[in-house]
């Protein structure tokens, strides 16, 4: 399939109580990995499914939600496009060393989504 959901992030004011319940109500592994600044939890789910992570909510005002990514060739690319099509930037391409690249979206009903790039690609 083209363009993928790949990764879905919870964004919380308390991950512990996330990492509590949500390791409690369901089958998957919850790694923590420090990066830099704060703390990510890395969501295993196995081979079959889509894995994500959990992490601090980025500002106090922001809800408790969780916000799916999407898999695509090339983030700068799709930004303009999604720019082109009534969409906005809520956060700017962002790198992860070793990883890939990020921004998000919000699309013209103001529905947020991820767009990721994995490193190597584009």
């Amino acid at each position: 399939m083209a363009n993928p959901f790949c990764h879905i992030e919870l964004h919380t004011s308390d991950v512990d109580s996330a990492k509590s319940f949500y390791g409690g109500l369901l089958d998957w592994e919850l790694q923590d990995m420090p990066m830099g600044d704060f703390k990510y939890t890395m969501i295993g789910v196995g081979d079959e499914g889509t894995g994500g992570g959990m992490m601090t909510k980025p500002s106090p005002d922001a809800p408790t939600a969780w916000l799916p990514y999407i898999q695509v060739d090339n983030v700068d690319q799709s930004t303009a496009k999604a720019q082109e099509l009534g969409g906005s930037i809520i956060q700017e391409k962002t790198e992860v060393p070793d990883f890939g690249w990020f921004c998000v979206i919000a699309d013209p009903t103001g529905a947020a989504v991820g767009l990721w790039q994995p490193q190597g690609e584009g």
